[in-house]
Formats: C-alpha cells, structure tokens, sequence
C-alpha cells in the first residue's frame, strides 16, 4: 500500500472511532443518551435545594412555590423543616432560610452534585457537609447572596437570592433529574378528601381542591400561604414511610438531631387527583433514585404541578386520613 493509501485508511479509521464515540453520548437526532436523559432518572441536571425554616415565625414562606420538589423532614424537638429543590426555574427570594442536617445529604444524593443554600450547620457537621457530593454555599461563602428581611426575628429572617450564587437553572425539572415522570394515575386508590401526616410537634395537612387540580396545604393547623397571599399547593403528594433515629450530632441546645434513613424499602401513600394509592418505595444505594411502584408492579407516574414528598416516621405519628 502506498503512503497515501495509509494515510487514507488511517484516517477513514479515525473517522469511524469518532463517529462511534459520538453515537454512544447522543441519539441519531443528536440528543443525549439514556445516560443523561430525564427519562433514565439519573443526572439530567444539577439542582439547586435550599433548607427551610418552617416553623410559625418563618411563615408565610417565600418562593417555596416555585420549587419542583419540596421535601418535610423531622428535625430536633419533633419539629420539621422543609428541603425546597429547584431546576426547572430558581425565583428572585427564597426562605426564610436554615441550617442543614446529615439527613439532607443523604437525601440529596438522589441528584448530580446539587447545589445546597444554608444557614450554617452544627460545628461537627459542617466538614461532613464539604466532604459530600454536593456544592455547599452557606453565607460564609456568599454573604452578598444572603441578607436578613425586616419585620421578623432573628433567625427566621433569613433570606437567599439565588442568582447570586454559582448557579445557573439548567432548565431541567427536579422531578425529572429524579427519574419520575408525569403520567396516568396508577389504576384502583381510595377516594380521599385530606391527609394528615403528623410529627411529635408538627403536621402538615393536605386537602383536595378539584377546582384547582391541587393539594391544599395547611402546617400545623393552618393555611399555608405564599408571602404574596396564595395558597401552597401540591400536584401530587407522596408519604414515605421511613425510620427515623438518633444522628450523632446535636443542636445548640443539646437536643439530639434525628437521622431519616433515606435509603431502604417501605410503604408509601401516593395522594393525586383526589385518591390515595398505596404503592411500595425502594432506594437500594445512597446514589440511587428512589423508585415508587404500584400493586400492579408499574413504576408510579405523578400529575403535574409541585411534588411535595414527606417522610413519615415508622411507629411514630405517622399519617392518616382526615375526614
């Protein structure tokens, strides 16, 4: 063969790898592969979560609306705090805003290196908080994205403005990113007017408005409401039966912080379009997702809107209907 006739071959060669390496990260149409897309539930786009302080004085909330996903978990002295997750759109202000707990970095490992917006931490916790998979920007990191709201106390005046931190909205739901999708309601469930799930010291209450195709949320008691004056609302709502236990780290006050064991296999409540189903949940790793199926076997799809996914303790409170 001839010098030319190498160069031609080598280089037809060369041709082929690429195209090869070039097929295997997008389709024929040039999307991207099963890998990165929605539909697979894994990496569709980093997110960005912020804690939530969620007690009366940090209330109404603002921007918790907007979020995709909005999670309820137990903190110290029986009460809750909120995990507002957001990818498809980040608004102006969000908060008030609290310190993080070990429970949120087990949670957040469902996502591709999320961004977390916090308060601060216990001392113990905050090298643990570096050395996870996430990208941490507390106040020390972003003190011109941070700033304290008039009219309230210290610490529930805390507030976070998301376009001033190293976050860009890569215009992807968090939903997705979590491999759930939007899509028929799983067959069977029970009619089902309003739920309840109960904490040592709080609850969070649901209630079904056909008129608004939402779940109607009430904390502790209350309505719950935007700081514009609107009502919070959820597209679906799932109630995961988890075990809580003791962390090894403490509040200011000594209190013991409650560890939400995350990863496992339980009972679920799926709350959508008026009806309850129950389903199973499973997340068998840390950097798994949490995969939600039905009776018949079929991975749970969810209504459109807001999903708020609330962590019930085993043989604690719990939740049940409110009729």
């Amino acid at each position: 063969m001839t010098a030319g006739g190498v160069r031609r071959t080598v280089g037809a060669l060369f041709a082929a790898v690429l195209l090869a390496a070039t097929g295997a990260c997008t389709g024929q149409d040039g999307s991207s592969s099963s890998r990165d897309s929605p539909s697979s539930g894994r990496r569709a786009g980093r997110v960005l979560a912020v804690k939530i302080d969620n007690v009366a004085p940090a209330r109404p909330h603002t921007g918790v609306e907007k979020a995709d996903v909005v999670y309820v978990e137990q903190v110290e002295a029986g009460l809750s705090r909120i995990l507002a997750v957001y990818g498809s759109d980040a608004p102006p202000v969000v908060g008030p805003v609290r310190s993080a707990r070990e429970t949120d970095l087990e949670l957040l490992r469902q996502f591709d290196r999320p961004t977390l917006a916090f308060s601060g931490a216990q001392g113990r916790l905050l090298p643990v908080i570096e050395r996870a998979p996430l990208d941490a920007v507390p106040p020390s990191k972003a003190p011109g994205a941070y700033f304290r709201g008039p009219g309230r106390p210290a610490p529930h005046n805390l507030y976070l403005r998301p376009e001033k931190i190293p976050f860009e909205p890569p215009g992807v739901s968090a939903v997705q990113a979590l491999g759930l999708e939007v899509g028929p309601a799983p067959s069977g469930g029970e009619p089902e007017e309003s739920r309840t799930v109960r904490y040592p010291s709080a609850s969070v209450t649901f209630t079904w408005s056909a008129g608004r195709a939402r779940w109607l949320v009430s904390l502790d008691g209350s309505p719950a409401r935007t700081s514009e004056g609107g009502r919070l609302g959820a597209g679906t709502v799932v109630v995961q039966d988890v075990t809580v236990r003791s962390s090894d780290f403490r509040d200011r006050s000594g209190n013991v912080s409650p560890f939400t064991e995350t990863v496992g296999t339980g009972r679920a409540v799926v709350l959508r379009d008026g009806r309850a189903h129950d389903v199973r949940w499973s997340r068998p790793s840390a950097d798994a997702d949490t995969v939600y199926t039905a009776s018949d076997g079929r991975r749970v799809e969810l209504a459109g809107g807001p999903l708020w996914i609330l962590y019930a303790p085993r043989g604690g409170t719990g939740s049940a209907p409110a009729r």
